[in-house]
């Protein structure tokens, strides 16, 4: 069994709404072997080595039913006990993960295999591990293909445990995830440590543990500062003990002998408790606490030795939130065993781990217990009496083993004004206070105290999970500093996706915003703008392209163009959007990754109206686009339909839905739009620039879908036609979408249409132009493509224009440089163009100064190009034969207040005889979206 291919959806995609991983595996031999095959000897050792498989419930939906199909009938496949495993692996290590899928594709004995993931890395490690346990687990015949000869399971499951804690939030900063994502605030993970920004664009902000966006520089300078910050409580009277600095064994000393024993010794700068030796009582002690404190800074503070319990009071914003008592490492004696023996009993504890990973850390044998030892007269084989309690640290450290318990609800109202008083002389937006007294319930006034050590990035594992006592949901407390009630957090995502016209809709929608004043993030297939800048030039639709969009700090609204190719390899890169838009699903693609029907692909383009939340916006004219509003959960579904008549349409609307439609009037065709039961003229399509005075029906349909996009996202009337009626399809605004270049005696059209439904749309409109010339066409098709779909696109084109030049991509995509040119060609002369009418070239800038050489005053020539930018540089840098300006024809068209008939709207007649429903939302449906 080998894996094929993987791809990684960080995001919603065609299977799940939430992360996954596609592996299609290939079983080889081993479509032969079902579970019953393989025998109990297999099973056993599966169970032996993950048991809680035992708990699957599979398709039974109970504990035990997918040991039931391993052993019952046939059994199952190693496909979809790799898709279990898998699940369970990532269980081992903490991630509670429950979808799986398993199906066979077209090759026989290959799978898709699909499963849940919370981390990329982590679910690629779990599938490998899972591999190599089925492996080894093999029947001995079948070992020798597969088995490493150096697996060991246990070994490797232990290493993949501590590999997937390294990759995890640590506990502050995971609570405060939590917190965020209790409030639907949307985060982003920055970098592998613990960089993470909370909202999207504008309205972000950033935390790194428990520092946060808003944690000022020079708080966290004087919080560093011992000394200064020292002084500036002893300034304002906060109780703190007496203090000073040495660099030096010997000032160290006589520090010591000035402050009077018995002291601590800390480092200027450290934390987490490192480096502190307290109670020091001799200088002996003093200079062994020297060594041990200048190891981690060159400067220590000696300080006065308070007594009392160490507490951690925890300040956000001004407010005290959380104080818990915290208790140093200790054992506590049996009689039976010996202090080592009870430092490993109380490292068992399940809570107990390495580091931050767990709510406890487990007891390091150091310097620190050996120190403690001596001064007791014990060794580590010490068997300690009954009950009595020896400290293994003289700090109270979660990060060195102590634990804490929860005080918050008996702190004394002095001590909690004293704890905010400090935490805002320094600064700190988020503020532990470290405060040494027998009892936090008792004033430190009447009752002694001190302030030991002030804190940025406190730690909250000992809030979120105290070993005794309540949680706190301190996390909340900083999303609620950083992000108060009502405040924003996202700004307004439009994903758009269908086969042709998302990235003109796109456009047209990133410019409606930008006229309304919003500063727009746009990722389309020609690059990342800003604010209508290119940033990031290339085929930008995918999950990086929309990162930084939502990460730039200026964007308020983005539109995310979403190709095929982004959600087969990545799925969405945003959870959720406002408004998402089906255009069309037209045959193009298909015989790629899988995807192999309209259906299939139709299901593909789903996703983004499946996660959309205000409003969906379909084609109701596409049959296939239309079933897919019983799939969303938005509040609207907005129609869009260039046919005033249809059925379900007009029922939609009488039901106060909402619908854009293309409508005959007087002077032309009227975009309106309808909501709540209310009729609004948008604008006549012949002042809409885009659509050559009505006549590109492709561009009247992209601004239609525009329209409701933004009406979908709270943009006025007045500025979606304002919008509307400043865009244009110049190279500038839209490249490589309908640019047309009248500077040339002969007019001339270049698109980057690709398929038979975009070459279609360009016939149709070139048809409706009044040229006085012939009508010359540069086209190609994409290697990658069907052959059949490269002969739909010649038939496309077939019969509208007088000269066929047929040429290739630059990138054939695995076939022959005069493949595809030849396949047009043949295409061409099953649809009537006679021979001579076309000529093959293969190569792109040599066919289309061909077109251009041969072109007459009153000619067209379009241009279906590939490489937009070096095409358009040729077309509008090419001299021809200087002409009189008297030769140049007008090529205007009829006046815009009389517009014809549009060829092609006959096209979009009434769909096919339906049933419609109303669901309970209120939107109709088609009867057979039901089925």
């Amino acid at each position: 069994m080998r894996i094929i291919s993987t791809d990684v959806y960080g995001g919603p995609n065609r299977f799940a709404h939430f992360p996954c991983v596609l592996h299609v595996v290939d079983l080889e031999e081993l479509e032969q072997w079902p579970t019953t095959r393989l025998g109990e000897p297999f099973i056993e050792g599966l169970l032996k080595a993950v048991p809680t498989l035992a708990d699957h419930g599979c398709s039974y939906g109970e504990a035990g039913g997918f040991l039931r199909r391993m052993r019952e009938g046939e059994g199952t496949w190693l496909g979809h006990v790799f898709e279990h495993t898998v699940l369970e692996v990532q269980h081992l290590a903490g991630h509670e993960v429950t979808f799986g899928k398993t199906r066979s594709i077209k090759q026989p004995g290959q799978y898709n295999v699909v499963f849940e993931i919370q981390d990329k890395d982590v679910g690629l490690e779990a599938s490998r591990l899972a591999l190599r346990l089925i492996h080894s687990l093999l029947p001995e015949e079948l070992k020798k293909k597969y088995v490493d000869k150096d697996f060991n399971f246990e070994k490797e499951r232990d290493w993949f445990i501590r590999y997937t804690q390294k990759k995890e939030l640590g506990p502050s900063t995971g609570s405060l995830v939590k917190a965020a994502e209790m409030r639907g605030i949307p985060w982003l993970r920055l970098n592998e440590q613990s960089l993470v920004q909370l909202g999207h664009g504008k309205f972000q902000r950033r935390i790194q543990a428990t520092i946060t966006s808003e944690t000022r520089h020079i708080a966290v300078e004087l919080s560093c500062d011992k000394e200064m910050a020292h002084k500036i409580f002893e300034d304002l009277g906060l109780p703190v003990p007496k203090q000073m600095t040495a660099s030096s064994e010997r000032e160290t000393l006589r520090a010591a002998e000035r402050i009077g024993y018995p002291v601590v010794v800390k480092p200027y700068n450290g934390n987490h408790g490192r480096g502190v030796c307290i109670n020091l009582r001799t200088p002996e002690e003093v200079a062994r606490g020297y060594e041990v404190a200048s190891k981690i800074s060159r400067t220590v503070v000696v300080e006065t030795f308070l007594t009392g319990f160490d507490h951690r009071m925890l300040v956000v914003n001004g407010e005290l939130v959380a104080a818990a008592k915290r208790v140093p490492g200790h054992v506590i004696g049996d009689g039976t065993h010996s202090i080592k023996e009870l430092i490993e009993i109380v490292n068992s504890d399940p809570r107990r781990g390495i580091g931050h990973e767990k709510v406890l850390t487990k007891i390091q044998l150091d310097h620190q217990v050996d120190d403690l030892l001596a001064k007791k007269g014990y060794t580590l084989d010490t068997v300690l009496p009954a009950d009595e309690i020896f400290w293994l640290r003289s700090t109270a450290n979660l990060s060195t083993g102590g634990t804490a318990i929860d005080v918050t609800d008996i702190v004394h109202p002095d001590n909690r004004a004293m704890a905010v008083r400090a935490a805002k002389a320094i600064g700190l937006d988020v503020c532990g206070v470290d405060f040494l007294t027998d009892d936090i319930s008792q004033s430190y006034q009447t009752h002694g105290g001190g302030i030991c050590e002030i804190n940025a990035a406190p730690g909250f594992r000992m809030h979120v999970s105290p070993a005794e006592g309540k949680s706190r949901d301190v996390g909340g407390a900083v999303m609620d500093m950083l992000f108060p009630p009502g405040a924003p957090s996202r700004i307004p995502i439009a994903c758009i996706t269908g086969t042709n016209g998302k990235t003109t809709t796109s456009r047209m929608l990133a410019h409606i915003l930008k006229m309304a004043g919003h500063t727009v993030g746009l990722t389309t297939t020609d690059g990342v703008y800003i604010d209508g800048k290119l940033t990031v030039k290339g085929d930008m639709t995918g999950p990086v392209a929309a990162s930084m969009v939502l990460r730039d700090p200026t964007v308020d609204a983005a539109v995310l163009e979403t190709a095929r190719g982004g959600l087969l390899k990545r799925g969405m890169a945003v959870r959720d959007c406002d408004v998402a838009a089906v255009l069309n699903v037209q045959s193009d693609h298909l015989g790629l990754r899988g995807i192999d029907t309209l259906d299939e692909l139709a299901e593909v383009k789903r996703t983004v109206v499946e996660i959309a939340n205000d409003t969906a916006v379909l084609n109701a004219d596409d049959p296939r686009v239309l079933r897919m509003a019983a799939y969303t959960r938005a509040k609207n579904v907005c129609y869009v339909t260039m046919n005033p008549r249809h059925t379900l349409v007009q029922a939609h609307i009488r039901a106060s839905g909402r619908a854009v439609v293309l409508e005959q009037g007087m002077n032309g065709h009227m975009i309106a739009l309808y909501d709540k039961g209310s009729h609004l003229p948008l604008m006549w399509t012949h002042l809409i620039p885009a659509t050559i005075e009505g006549r590109a029906l492709h561009n009247v349909q992209n601004a239609m879908f525009a329209a409701a996009l933004a009406w979908g996202m709270k943009v006025s009337r007045e500025n979606i036609e304002h919008g509307l009626r400043t865009f244009t399809t110049s190279f500038f605004q839209a490249p490589g979408r309908l640019n047309v270049f009248d500077e040339h005696p002969f007019k001339v059209i270049m698109d980057y249409a690709h398929n038979a439904h975009g070459v279609g749309a360009m016939a149709n409109l070139t048809d409706q132009l009044n040229i006085v010339g012939r009508r010359i066409v540069v086209m190609a098709a994409p290697g990658d493509r069907r052959d059949e779909d490269i002969l739909e696109l010649a038939q496309a084109a077939a019969g509208h224009y007088d000269s066929y030049i047929c040429k290739r991509d630059d990138h054939t995509r695995g076939r022959r440089g005069d493949e595809v040119p030849a396949m047009l060609r043949k295409g061409l002369l099953e649809h009537g163009v006679r021979e001579d009418q076309i000529e093959i070239i293969e190569d792109e800038q040599e066919a289309i100064t061909s077109a251009l050489k041969r072109a007459r005053p009153g000619d067209l020539v379009v241009v279906f190009a590939d490489n937009i930018p070096r095409s358009w540089k040729q077309i509008i840098y090419f001299k021809p034969e200087v002409q009189a300006a008297s030769e140049r024809p007008n090529l205007s068209t009829a006046p815009t207040s009389v517009i014809g008939s549009l060829k092609g709207f006959e096209d979009y007649s009434e769909p096919q005889a339906m049933e419609i429903r109303q669901d309970e939302r209120g939107v109709f449906l088609a009867r057979e979206e039901a089925d």
